[in-house]
Order: C-alpha cells, then structure tokens, then sequence
C-alpha cells in the first residue's frame, strides 16, 4: 500500500511540472468553425476538379425548370446544425447569361450569375431566420472559396421564406468583390414604385451621392423590360354535371339543349357532350433590346410604349391541369362511357335474354339500384324519337369513314345500330339494366316500322348487304330492303286492282317489239305474244341450203323475216352476247335480264358454307343450293332466246362446261363477212362430262323451267319470310352477343367522330389516329367471332383499349382548341401541338422513360413578325364588367390589358482600366464591368428587388 501511494504522488508530481513546462495553447487544434470551412473547401474542390462532364456522370439532377441547368448537393454539419450546399451549373460552352432567356434560374436572372452555390439549413423553412448566423454561414463559404481560387457565386437564403430574400458574395479575384442582395414587398407597394421613372430613380439612388445627382446629372444606365400579359378564353371551370343529374340532365347536354354556348359546339362530338376548353388561355411575354436611358423623362415615355414595339413575343399556352388527369373522376368524352359499357358487357352472361335484366328485381343496397337506374319514359321517347323520327333522311355513310375503319367490324357512323350504340353510351350511365330497357323499346320501334311498312330510318336501301359491318346492322339492312320490296309489292298490287283491264295485251310491255308483233303476225303466233311452233327443221334445212348455194338478196330477205318472228316472241333480252349463236337457230345469243342473288347475311352465308363442307363437294348438292336461281336463270334464257336449247344455256351460263371441238368456229371479228359466219354455224362442241351424266339435276331444272322474263318471275326475296326471321333473331338475341356488337360499334362510331373534327394539318394527331384504328382493330377482332366467355381476359383488353382511346380523345380536343384560336397562325399550333404531344407521350406508355415524366408542361414559343396580328387578336379589349373591377395602376397597356407581371434590369457599367489595381486582375483588362445591377419584378401589389454591387477591396 504504501509503495502504491508513492507512485502515484510521484505521478502527480511529474504532470505539475509538465504544466508548468508548457504554459502556451496549441493553435494546431481546428475549431468547429475552421473544420467547417475546411469541409466546404473540400467538397468544392471535389467539384471544380470533378468538372461539368464528370459530375454529370455522377450524380448531378437536372432541373426541371431548365435542360441545360444541373444540380449536385452535399450535406454538411456545424455546432450540431446541419445545412444543405447546392451547386447549379450548367453545360454550356459560353459563360454570359442572357438576360430573358427563358430557362434560367430564379438566382441566375436576379444576379446575371452563371454558375453558383447555394448554401442553406436542413430545416421546414429552409431559410435562415438570424442575421448574424446568415453572415457567419456566408463568410465561411467565402473563406473556403477563396482558398479553391473559385469564383463562383454564393448565396443564403434569408428572413422569411414569402419574402424569397437572400444576401450572396463573389470573389472576382484580388481586387474585386462583387455583394448580392435580394428582398420582396408583398402589400402596399409604394405608388411612385408603380411606375418606371420612380424605378429608374430607386436604382440611379443606389450610387448617385445626393437626390440632386439624380435630377441635375446624367447616368448612362443600361435598361431592358419584360412584359408577361395573361388573357383567358375559357371561364367554364367545371362542366361535368353531379351523379344526381344524370338521369336526364346529361341527355339534354348530350343532345345539346342546353343555351349556354361552349368553345366546342362546332366540333364532331358536341351532339353527345362538351369538353372542357384544354386550352384556357394565354400568356405572351414581350420583350425589349437593351437600350441607353439618361434621365427620367425618358423612363416616362417607354411607360407609354406598345408591347408592338417591342423586339420579341413569347408565346406560352395555359393548359387546363385536368388535360392530364386520368383519375376516373375527371374522365369526359367517349372513353369514360366506353368504360360503363364494357363494364355491362361483364355482367351480360348473366343472363340469357336482354328482357330479363329488365324484369329482375335486385334487393341490394341503395348504391347498387342506383347503379342500375333506368331513366324516366319521357328520355326513353325522346332517344327513339332522335332515331326514328328525326333520322328519316337517307345517310352519307361515307362521311364520317376512317380510311382504315373498314378493318372494325362494326356499324357505320350514321347508321342505325351505330347511332343507337352512342345512345346507349349517354342512357342511364350506361348500366347493364338501362340498355336492356332501350334495346327492348328500340326492337318494339323496329317491328312497328315492319308491321306499317314504314321505311327503316338511317338505313341504306341496296342490292347487296354490307358484310364488313356487325351482324346487327346487316339484319337492320336487310330488314330495310325487305320492308321496302314488300311497300312495293303492296303499290303494284293496288295498281293492279284500280287499274286492270282484261283486253289490254300484254304484248304492250315489250315497247317497240310489240309494234312489230302487231303489224307482222303470223300464222303460229297467238295474240298475246306468245309463239305455239317454230319452224320445222326441213324448213330451216332449206333455208340454210338456199342462202349457202344462191346466196341472193332475195334468201335474205326470207331469212330476215324468219328472224323478225323469231324476235316478235323474244322477251326479256339485255343484248347480244357478243358472236355467240344458238345451236339450233341461226339467231344471236343474247343475255336475258336476271334477278338479283338473293340476299344473304353473314349467318346466312355461314350456314350454307357448312352445308356444304358437311356434303362435301357435290356437284348435284350445289347445284341443289342454287336451284332457285338456275331455275330464275334459265326460265330467263329461255325466254329470251325462244329457239335456245339446253347446251345453249350451259354455253352462256357455265362456259367451262362447254367443250370446243372446233375453237374457231366462233369468235369472229367484227365486220367479217356474213357468209364466213355462216360457213362457221352451227358451232361445234358438246358438253363436259358432268353436263351429260344421265339424270344431270341442271337438265332436269331445265326441262321444268318454264320461259318467263324477269318481270313475270316470282322474286328469289320473300320479304315477309326473311323479315319475320330477322325480328325473330332481334328479339331472342343473346345478351353478350348484343354487347359485344355494341363495344365494337361504339368504339368504330365514337372514333369515327372523333375523325371528323377540324384540326388543321397536325400530322402527329393523323398518325396518332391511324395508330388508334390499328390497336382498336387488333383488340375489337376478338369480339367478332362470338368467342367471348365469362371472366376473359378480353375484358381487360378492352379497358387498356379505353386508355389508348382517352388519351387520342385529350390530344384531339387540344389540337382543335389550337386550330381554332390560331387558325391565322397554323405553324404556332403545330409546333405548341408538338411540343405538348411529346411531354404527353411517356403518360401513354410510348415514350422513351414511361416510369419519369416532367409535370408541368411550361414549353413556350417564339411569335414571328407576320403571326403578331393573329395573337393580338386573341387579346380582345375587356368589356366594361371586366375593366371596372380592377384599377390600371401601371403602363404599356396592351389592347386594353395591363401586364400581369413586369420585369426590368438596370445596369450600370464602368471600365477600370485606369484603376491601380487592373493590371493584377484577370478580369479587368480594359474591359467594362458591370458595377451596378438591379433587377426589378412585379405588379402594383407585388415588388421584388434584387441588386448586385461590384467594388474595389
């Protein structure tokens, strides 16, 4: 213990005497403020030997704001406090900042810096509130930067944030230094700051050493302006009406009832809804070049001065914030219908008729009656009203046809089906319950226009059925024909009976061959037209020999004559078939009128071509199929060719049955001799081999056809048999099978629309449209084969298909806002078009980087001289309502309208080349420098300054 003690009293002894010894402190120890300053010098180091490539390769951001603007940041710590430094470079190659260049940073265009730190603490406000703390941080960077040889700018942000202050400094070598100093009025901006001159004095008052400098002397100060003027075209902030409304409300806007005219009303799309105006406005920014100002009177004058004279126009488009919203809410137009309407294509399998989705009760709760809520009968008249009444006139289908829409199987525009499918998008919110209801009424309209052989309104009365479209709109199209053959079947009845006169010959009807018959008759020919015999062959041997042997004129006059009584009982004939001659005859061949194929719709077709494949390719079994019209056919020929056989018929009808012997024989020039022809009859061949089988089914159909010209014939058609077919098929159609011809008609229908309206020669809008009928074409062909079950993933095919549709529809409403608010400029709104449609295209999914996106389109454009008169006119002057709210405080009125917002810049500028101090620095070698800087901005109610102050230290 008592060696322990020792020691250490002999240890304590040593440390006294090393106290003593040293007596001094150690200044090698840093401080925190001298280890902060330390820490800044090494991160600017780190960038300046970094360089713009590299730190761009690192981790620099770019700004939005800019794309030649970048950022990197470093954390720092001092006494427990953590800041933020930010270093804002650019990649360009020159070093001066213009000064309205559009893309520059707040600090850059208040102090006309380039490149700059900003240093500021990790806080809420991000500002700092005590001024010695803001000194002290300012210093330490200034410190730092001076021992990089840096010159960059640095600045800290100060007082409260509203007021957007900050205090900077600037190494500019050993002689200079360069103060910033930026702060903001928020109210009651001084009235003499209001005006240019009290401006101009404020900034001349920064230097002058009295207020007598500024009236008695002279200042050379450079100025330049920047007017921002704001007018707005569109006031209707919301146009979408409340769910409550919908009922009947939204039909009358959709059918346009509504008085309060909207931008669109002359747009393709405004029968069904209104868009909001994409396009609320505009702001131009008008700019003037730097000039000299002397003195006040003159600062007066430029008050007064039109933004006409000044050097540059900027044009920038104010877009509504809902244009690229696609939240489900805010979805107007086709698309957000489209989707309610596969919505109810999803819940169509679960029933069977569209009438039981009418009948059933569904005991759920109130949301769900209300989902499924069928508007009142008053809307239901006035939707089959719009269809059958007032669509009488006969439609132009092709008006509204895409080039490629013919891809869609679906109904034309104007069609029936077609303009009941965009109906139904707009009935009742487009539930599964409110399109039963108006399919069931428009089947009942449909039937009442059968029964009264009422002509199918916005249907195409033709000879052939439309077999690119849905099925539905080929059953409406026959329906249409079937109503009008059976409106004249009932007129040529009722003639007959007012008009029927037993003594009348039928041999009238032939026109001038009836007059030959009344005045050549002979002794086998009856009175009605018809002929009981023909010549007997010996008669026509001897005619044949006389006309080959004589061959005198006196023959041809009795071969003349047998050919008139041939041609007195011949019926019903279109022309001459070319040389052919008949086989027993020698008589022309000629063509008779034939009746139409009878009418067929896809499922017909269908149906008949699995007949076959079922049979297999038998000759007899076709010839079955085609029975009623060979027989038409042949009953045809036969009267119009009285002397035509059999191999006669097969030669016109079917000339691949019929063999040549003798190729020859026929086919002579025109204008050969009449004797070579003759030489050549009759013509030699026989039929092919399935023509000759015994019990051959064409011979039999010949030999029971009777000679009756197409006027005498009973139609192939039977209108009443095929109409009551298609209203049967109407009535009993399956719900999905409905639905999925709906979806594919309503997009066709609701694209074709869209096609229609006049946007100028956008070329990107046409080919986003051709784009928009290839994807819907791909999609929509699923739907076409009736294919579709339960829970298929084609449903959310076509929902991916609404999105593609909704952003065509957002681009197609911007494009013809543009093309009408600068129709006297289409190269503004092509290149503000273009502009918007690639910052819009990553939120299609096409776009190179779909995952990040700019979320502010802020692209402007420059207004050409000759453009100037067509944005002026967009400035309109204010009517008296708009122009008593608001008192003019400020100048350079522009049609009326005072600026929203006005920036200037004064500089002042003095060369040092006579200073003691220019030859020791770099930048002063009889060059001038900007000595005195004032940036100005602001209305009457709002006033930010900001001043730089270069001096000699």
């Amino acid at each position: 213990m008592a060696s322990s003690s020792k020691a250490e009293s002999n240890g304590e002894d040593e440390a006294m005497e090393d106290e003593e010894v040293e007596h001094f402190d150690d200044f090698t120890i840093a401080s925190t403020w001298e280890r902060f300053i330390s820490e800044i010098e090494a991160v600017c180091r780190q960038w300046m030997s970094d360089g713009p490539n590299n730190l761009l390769k690192k981790d620099a951001t770019p700004l939005e704001i800019s794309t030649n603007l970048y950022k990197v940041k470093s954390d720092l710590k001092c006494d427990n406090k953590n800041y933020s430094m930010e270093y804002y470079f650019g990649n360009s190659k020159h070093g001066k900042v213009v000064d309205w260049e559009l893309s520059l940073h707040e600090l850059q265009l208040c102090f006309g810096v380039q490149e700059f730190l900003v240093i500021a603490p990790q806080s809420i406000s991000g500002v700092i509130l005590d001024s010695p703390e803001a000194s002290k941080l300012l210093s330490a960077v200034a410190i730092a930067l001076t021992n990089c040889s840096s010159f960059w700018p640095a600045f800290v942000p100060v007082h409260d944030p509203s007021r957007k202050a900050y205090i900077g400094i600037q190494n500019m070598g050993t002689t200079f230094t360069r103060r910033f100093e930026a702060d903001r009025i928020g109210t009651q901006v001084p009235i003499k700051l209001m005006h240019l001159e009290g401006l101009y004095e404020l900034f001349v008052s920064k230097f002058a050493y009295s207020s007598m400098d500024i009236s008695m002397n002279l200042f050379k100060v450079h100025f330049t302006m920047k007017l921002t003027f704001k007018i707005l075209l569109s006031d209707d902030d919301d146009i979408r009406r409340d769910d409550a409304e919908m009922a009947e409300s939204v039909y009358e806007s959709a059918v346009g009832t509504s008085g309060k005219g909207q931008w669109d009303d002359d747009c393709p799309w405004s029968e069904w809804y209104s868009s909001e105006d994409p396009v609320k406005g505009f702001e131009l920014i008008a700019s003037w070049s730097e000039k000299m100002v002397e003195s006040s009177l003159e600062m007066a004058e430029l008050e007064n001065s039109s933004p006409h004279e000044a050097k540059k126009w900027i044009l920038f488009p104010i877009l509504s914030p809902n244009i690229t919203d696609t939240t489900m809410g805010n979805r107007v137009g086709f698309s957000s219908q489209l989707y309610l309407l596969i919505d109810a294509l999803d819940m169509s399998f679960q029933a069977q008729f569209m009438e039981d989705f009418v009948s059933v009760e569904n005991p759920g709760s109130d949301n769900f009656k209300s989902s499924t809520a069928v508007p009142p009968p008053t809307v239901i008249d006035r939707v089959l009203k719009e269809l059958f009444h007032e669509g009488k006139k006969s439609p132009y289908f092709a008006k509204g046809e895409h080039r490629t829409s013919q891809a869609i199987k679906a109904a034309a525009l104007d069609s029936l089906f077609a303009q009941f499918c965009l109906h139904v998008l707009w009935f009742g919110n487009c539930n599964i319950r409110a399109i039963a209801t108006l399919w069931v009424e428009f089947v009942r309209e449909v039937r009442w226009c059968w029964d009264e052989v009422q002509p199918l309104p916005r249907m195409p009365i033709s000879s052939s059925i439309d077999l690119s479209s849905c099925l539905i709109n080929q059953k409406l199209q026959m329906l249409a024909i079937c109503i009008e053959r059976k409106h004249q079947s009932i007129e040529e009845f009722q003639d007959c009976l007012e008009s029927q006169d037993p003594e009348s010959p039928r041999a009238e009807e032939d026109g001038p061959v009836s007059e030959d018959v009344s005045t050549m008759q002979t002794p086998g020919e009856n009175f009605d037209g018809k002929c009981d015999s023909h010549l007997s062959p010996e008669v026509e041997f001897e005619s044949k020999a006389n006309l080959f042997e004589e061959r005198t004129k006196s023959e041809d006059v009795i071969s003349f004559t047998d050919q008139k009584s041939t041609d007195s009982t011949r019926r019903g004939s279109a022309g001459i078939v070319g040389t052919m001659m008949l086989l027993n005859s020698y008589q022309s061949m000629h063509a008779p009128f034939t009746q139409d194929a009878p009418l067929m719709t896809e499922d017909m077709h269908e149906e008949r071509l699995q007949a076959v494949e079922a049979f297999g390719d038998s000759f007899d079994f076709s010839a079955q199929l085609e029975k009623d019209i060979l027989s038409s056919d042949m009953s045809a020929f036969k009267a119009a060719n009285p002397d035509g056989v059999f191999e006669d018929f097969i030669r016109w009808h079917s000339p691949r049955d019929w063999e040549d012997s003798d190729p020859k024989g026929e086919g002579l020039p025109n204008g050969s001799a009449t004797e070579t022809s003759k030489d050549n009859w009759p013509p030699r061949g026989h039929l092919s081999k399935r023509m000759s089988e015994h019990g051959n089914l064409w011979r039999q159909l010949w030999n029971d056809a009777p000679a009756l010209p197409v006027s005498e014939q009973k139609s192939l058609l039977d209108p009443n048999r095929e109409g009551e077919k298609i209203l049967h098929y109407l009535e009993t159609l399956r719900p999905h099978q409905l639905l999925e011809q709906m979806v594919c008609t309503a997009f066709k229908a609701g694209a074709d629309t869209l096609s229609q309206t006049s946007y100028g020669g956008l070329k990107l809008m046409k080919a986003k449209m051709d784009q928009l009928y290839s994807t819907m074409a791909s999609v929509l062909k699923f739907l076409q084969g009736n294919r579709l079950s339960a829970e298929s993933e084609v449903i959310d095919d076509l929902r991916r298909l609404c999105v593609v549709f909704e952003h065509v529809e957002k681009l197609m409403a911007l494009a013809a806002s543009l093309h009408r608010k600068l129709l006297q400029a289409p190269r503004l709104s092509e290149a503000i078009f273009k502009d918007y449609y690639e910052f819009y295209l990553p939120r299609m999914g096409t776009g190179m980087s779909s995952n990040k996106f700019e979320t502010e389109f802020n692209k402007k454009q420059l207004v050409r001289s000759h453009e100037r008169g067509a944005i002026s006119s967009l400035f309109t002057p204010p009517t008296a309502s708009q122009s008593w709210r608001k008192v003019l405080s400020m100048g350079n009125l522009f049609n009326g309208h005072e600026p929203i917002l006005r920036e200037i810049i004064f500089s002042l500028r003095d060369r040092v080349s006579g200073n003691h101090y220019a030859d020791s620095t770099p930048t002063a070698r009889g060059e001038a420098i900007e000595t005195h800087r004032m940036y100005i901005s602001g209305t009457s109610n709002d006033l930010r300054v900001a001043l730089s102050v270069t001096s000699c230290d």
